[in-house]
């Protein structure tokens, strides 16, 4: 289901839109009668996305050298 309201009515109704989006709803914001947003639920994320994440912080971190320093003495180094 969907509906429409105006800007200042989801405003003042936010909470009460927000419950309506988690059960399923899609809710068009309007201004002056032209739609501008639309509140919407999210959705599952994919299980691939945060597979491809980890394999980018994986490389991401390959590179990096702490040049025979400790992740402990770059801490008490860093309170000093």
């Amino acid at each position: 289901m969907s509906i429409t309201v105006g800007a200042y009515e989801a405003k003042t109704r936010f909470s009460e839109l927000l419950d309506r989006v988690v059960h399923g709803e899609t809710i068009t914001v309007s201004r002056h009668g032209t739609p501008v947003a639309r509140l919407a639920p999210l959705g599952e994320p994919e299980p691939a996305e945060g597979r491809r994440a980890a394999a980018e912080i994986r490389r991401l971190r390959a590179g990096l050298r702490l040049d025979g320093l400790t992740i402990r003495e770059l801490m008490d180094e860093g309170r000093r």
